[in-house]
């Protein structure tokens, strides 16, 4: 999202400001470092990262150019507005207070603008955790923040590594996975979701992983009575929810 100078939000340039945010442990989207850097610069910068687990990109200084018009020394670091949450430390949280697990796994959703949408449907149906890989994602940005109408300041969002590990965590903590997906001839309306629950939804372009539909108890589908091929992810996504919610109720 550009401001009125051209500069994009979110993100702060120059090797001694992005070393500041680290020391200072600023919610890092990622990092990204200008290919063949100044070799004094990068060292400063290494040693400020080693240990880190930041998502590093290795761009062309081309790329870094149209970001900002500034001097940014090979490097820029895109900034959260919002605190990242632990996987585990949410679900026992969950648990302690006695609440059913309703949890949203989105694998590889990068449009900013959907993972908003999906964000606001999610508070809405009492979702506890959004759970995103911390590469191929969506960045949480301004923009995403407005398009969710704030509910991305209230929805904890759980960024991993491993995005099978963590589906593998919630499965053997008792919950029931459900992968919505066209690769199957259930209905997500004939899908029990009354219990403690992980919903995974997959990109328009790709769908959900294989390693992820392996780890699924059950799989769903929409179903379709038009000639397009698909819904729109954040369409899609709250069909699901709605469905979910539906379902707690009338339980």
């Amino acid at each position: 999202m550009s401001n009125r100078k051209g500069e994009i939000e979110d993100l702060i340039f120059g090797v001694h400001a992005v070393i500041e945010a680290i020391d200072a442990r600023k919610e890092i989207n990622k990092i990204m470092i200008q290919r063949g850097m100044d070799k004094a610069l990068f060292k400063e910068l290494k040693e400020a990262l080693a240990n880190k687990k930041y998502t590093l990109q290795f761009v062309p200084a081309e790329k870094l150019n149209r970001l900002t018009q500034k001097n940014h020394q090979g490097v820029i670091a895109f900034i959260s507005p919002v605190i990242y949450h632990e996987l585990s430390d949410v679900l026992a949280d969950v648990f302690e207070r006695g609440d059913i697990p309703n949890f949203l796994v989105l694998d590889r959703i990068t449009d900013v603008r959907n993972f908003g949408a999906i964000a606001r449907t999610a508070e809405c149906s009492g979702v506890h955790a959004i759970i995103v890989p911390d590469k191929n994602s969506a960045l949480i940005t301004s923009d995403s923040i407005k398009t969710s109408s704030g509910a991305l300041h209230k929805i904890p969002v759980c960024k991993t590594r491993n995005l099978e590990e963590s589906v593998a965590f919630l499965k053997e903590s008792g919950l029931r996975i459900v992968a919505c997906t066209e690769k199957t001839h259930d209905l997500v309306f004939d899908v029990t979701m009354t219990g403690p629950t992980a919903i995974i939804m997959g990109s328009e372009e790709d769908g959900i992983s294989a390693e992820l539909l392996k780890l699924a108890h059950q799989r769903a589908k929409i179903p379709l009575l038009g000639t397009v091929s698909s819904y729109n992810v954040g369409v899609s996504a709250g069909i699901v929810l709605y469905e979910k919610m539906r379902q707690m109720i009338l339980s």
